[in-house]
Protein backbone atom coordinates (compact mmCIF):
# COMPACT_ATOMS: atom_id res chain seq x y z
CA UNK A 1 0.00 0.00 0.00
CA UNK A 2 2.98 2.76 0.52
CA UNK A 3 4.55 1.62 -2.67
CA UNK A 4 1.13 2.37 -4.01
CA UNK A 5 1.34 5.56 -2.39
CA UNK A 6 4.55 6.58 -3.41
CA UNK A 7 3.55 6.10 -6.92
CA UNK A 8 -0.41 8.09 -6.65
CA UNK A 9 1.89 10.76 -5.19
CA UNK A 10 4.57 10.83 -8.09
CA UNK A 11 1.51 10.69 -10.84
CA UNK A 12 0.24 13.43 -8.91
CA UNK A 13 3.29 15.52 -9.35
CA UNK A 14 3.66 14.78 -12.81
CA UNK A 15 0.15 15.51 -13.82
CA UNK A 16 0.35 18.88 -11.84
CA UNK A 17 2.65 19.66 -14.08
CA UNK A 18 0.89 19.41 -16.95
CA UNK A 19 1.63 15.68 -17.72
CA UNK A 20 -1.12 14.53 -19.34
CA UNK A 21 0.52 10.97 -19.47
CA UNK A 22 0.65 10.88 -15.53
CA UNK A 23 -2.91 11.78 -15.45
CA UNK A 24 -3.85 9.14 -17.47
CA UNK A 25 -1.53 6.46 -15.31
CA UNK A 26 -3.57 7.53 -12.15
CA UNK A 27 -7.38 7.25 -14.11
CA UNK A 28 -6.07 3.87 -15.19
CA UNK A 29 -5.42 3.04 -11.98
CA UNK A 30 -8.13 3.87 -10.52
CA UNK A 31 -10.83 3.67 -13.17
CA UNK A 32 -12.15 0.18 -12.05
CA UNK A 33 -12.42 0.91 -8.66
CA UNK A 34 -14.22 4.40 -9.05
CA UNK A 35 -16.74 3.16 -11.38
CA UNK A 36 -17.89 -0.34 -9.57
CA UNK A 37 -18.14 1.99 -6.67
CA UNK A 38 -20.58 4.25 -8.73
CA UNK A 39 -22.39 1.31 -10.06
CA UNK A 40 -22.87 -0.22 -6.49
CA UNK A 41 -24.13 3.17 -5.38
CA UNK A 42 -26.46 4.16 -7.61
CA UNK A 43 -27.02 0.83 -9.10
CA UNK A 44 -27.45 1.79 -13.07
CA UNK A 45 -24.41 0.70 -15.57
CA UNK A 46 -24.65 3.98 -17.67
CA UNK A 47 -25.27 6.57 -14.84
CA UNK A 48 -22.04 5.26 -12.91
CA UNK A 49 -20.13 5.23 -16.31
CA UNK A 50 -21.40 9.20 -16.69
CA UNK A 51 -20.27 9.60 -13.72
CA UNK A 52 -17.29 8.25 -13.21
CA UNK A 53 -16.18 10.56 -16.54
CA UNK A 54 -17.34 13.64 -14.30
CA UNK A 55 -15.49 12.20 -11.24
CA UNK A 56 -12.12 11.93 -13.28
CA UNK A 57 -12.87 15.36 -15.14
CA UNK A 58 -13.09 17.35 -11.54
CA UNK A 59 -10.29 15.46 -10.16
CA UNK A 60 -8.40 16.71 -13.08
CA UNK A 61 -9.32 20.41 -12.69
CA UNK A 62 -9.16 20.37 -9.06
CA UNK A 63 -5.71 18.68 -8.55
CA UNK A 64 -4.00 21.91 -7.53
CA UNK A 65 -6.50 21.59 -4.40
CA UNK A 66 -5.81 18.24 -3.69
CA UNK A 67 -3.36 19.32 -0.49
CA UNK A 68 -2.00 15.39 0.11
CA UNK A 69 -0.97 14.14 -2.93
CA UNK A 70 -0.03 10.77 -1.64
CA UNK A 71 -4.02 10.61 -0.42
CA UNK A 72 -5.35 10.77 -3.97
CA UNK A 73 -7.47 7.86 -3.41
CA UNK A 74 -9.67 8.73 -0.88
CA UNK A 75 -9.92 12.61 -2.31
CA UNK A 76 -11.04 10.87 -5.85
CA UNK A 77 -13.63 8.64 -3.67
CA UNK A 78 -15.04 11.65 -2.42
CA UNK A 79 -15.34 13.00 -5.73
CA UNK A 80 -17.29 10.31 -6.64
CA UNK A 81 -18.99 10.27 -3.35
CA UNK A 82 -20.24 13.39 -3.74
CA UNK A 83 -21.62 13.09 -7.52
CA UNK A 84 -23.41 9.85 -6.56
CA UNK A 85 -25.27 11.97 -4.21
CA UNK A 86 -25.81 14.72 -6.10
CA UNK A 87 -27.81 11.34 -8.79
CA UNK A 88 -29.31 10.28 -6.06
CA UNK A 89 -30.68 13.38 -4.42
CA UNK A 90 -32.01 14.08 -8.04
CA UNK A 91 -33.61 11.02 -8.36
CA UNK A 92 -34.65 10.52 -4.49
CA UNK A 93 -38.79 10.63 -5.53
CA UNK A 94 -38.95 8.20 -8.04
CA UNK A 95 -36.94 5.66 -5.65
CA UNK A 96 -39.66 6.23 -3.10
CA UNK A 97 -42.10 4.16 -5.24
CA UNK A 98 -39.72 0.60 -5.19
CA UNK A 99 -40.93 -2.23 -3.31
CA UNK A 100 -38.18 -3.47 -0.74
CA UNK A 101 -37.07 -7.35 -1.15
CA UNK A 102 -38.85 -9.76 0.14
CA UNK A 103 -37.44 -10.92 3.68
CA UNK A 104 -35.56 -14.48 4.18
CA UNK A 105 -35.30 -14.70 0.11
CA UNK A 106 -32.15 -15.71 0.16
CA UNK A 107 -32.20 -19.74 0.64
CA UNK A 108 -30.06 -21.83 1.17
CA UNK A 109 -30.68 -23.84 -2.36
CA UNK A 110 -30.30 -20.69 -4.54
CA UNK A 111 -28.33 -20.60 -7.38
CA UNK A 112 -25.11 -18.56 -7.35
CA UNK A 113 -26.77 -15.59 -9.68
CA UNK A 114 -29.64 -15.79 -8.07
CA UNK A 115 -27.84 -15.00 -4.41
CA UNK A 116 -26.03 -12.49 -6.07
CA UNK A 117 -28.83 -10.66 -7.32
CA UNK A 118 -30.75 -10.97 -4.17
CA UNK A 119 -27.87 -9.33 -2.10
CA UNK A 120 -27.92 -6.51 -5.03
CA UNK A 121 -31.52 -6.20 -4.03
CA UNK A 122 -30.74 -6.26 -0.80
CA UNK A 123 -28.01 -3.49 -0.87
CA UNK A 124 -30.37 -1.60 -3.10
CA UNK A 125 -32.86 -1.30 -0.24
CA UNK A 126 -30.08 0.02 2.47
CA UNK A 127 -30.25 4.14 2.73
CA UNK A 128 -27.50 5.30 0.50
CA UNK A 129 -24.91 6.38 3.34
CA UNK A 130 -24.99 2.76 4.50
CA UNK A 131 -25.03 0.84 1.19
CA UNK A 132 -21.85 3.15 0.48
CA UNK A 133 -20.33 1.60 3.85
CA UNK A 134 -20.75 -2.01 2.85
CA UNK A 135 -18.90 -0.91 -0.58
CA UNK A 136 -16.27 0.72 0.89
CA UNK A 137 -15.74 -1.88 3.24
CA UNK A 138 -16.53 -5.28 2.32
CA UNK A 139 -16.31 -4.54 -1.70
CA UNK A 140 -13.27 -2.33 -1.60
CA UNK A 141 -11.23 -3.80 2.01
CA UNK A 142 -10.81 -0.05 3.25
CA UNK A 143 -10.10 0.86 6.85
CA UNK A 144 -12.14 2.52 9.04
CA UNK A 145 -9.62 5.64 8.86
CA UNK A 146 -9.72 5.46 5.25
CA UNK A 147 -13.57 5.74 4.81
CA UNK A 148 -14.07 8.27 7.57
CA UNK A 149 -11.64 10.53 5.52
CA UNK A 150 -13.11 9.67 1.94
CA UNK A 151 -16.52 10.58 3.45
CA UNK A 152 -15.75 13.29 5.30
CA UNK A 153 -17.38 11.94 8.50
CA UNK A 154 -16.10 10.82 12.03
CA UNK A 155 -15.01 7.02 12.12
CA UNK A 156 -17.97 6.62 14.57
CA UNK A 157 -20.02 7.52 12.47
CA UNK A 158 -18.74 5.04 9.33
CA UNK A 159 -18.57 2.12 11.95
CA UNK A 160 -22.60 3.06 13.11
CA UNK A 161 -23.46 3.04 9.27
CA UNK A 162 -21.48 -0.43 8.45
CA UNK A 163 -23.05 -2.19 10.99
CA UNK A 164 -26.52 -1.19 10.76
CA UNK A 165 -26.22 -1.98 7.63
CA UNK A 166 -24.63 -5.28 7.97
CA UNK A 167 -27.56 -6.13 10.56
CA UNK A 168 -30.13 -4.98 7.98
CA UNK A 169 -28.90 -7.43 5.49
CA UNK A 170 -28.62 -10.25 7.86
CA UNK A 171 -32.32 -9.47 8.29
CA UNK A 172 -33.37 -9.45 4.65
CA UNK A 173 -30.99 -12.54 3.96
CA UNK A 174 -31.62 -14.75 6.42
CA UNK A 175 -33.43 -17.92 5.32
CA UNK A 176 -37.40 -17.73 6.35
CA UNK A 177 -37.11 -20.30 8.89
CA UNK A 178 -34.23 -18.81 10.44
CA UNK A 179 -35.78 -15.00 10.49
CA UNK A 180 -38.64 -16.47 12.91
CA UNK A 181 -41.00 -16.16 10.01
Amino acid sequence: MIFREVEDRDLVARARRGDVEGYNLLVSRWEKRVYNYLLRLVGDREDALELAQEVFLKAWQNLARLEDAGRFGPWLLRIAHNEAFSLLRRRRPQDDAEAEPARGSFGARMHPIESSLAVERALASLTPEQREAVILKIYQGWKFEEMAEALGCPVSTVKSRLYAALDRLKELLAPVGASGN
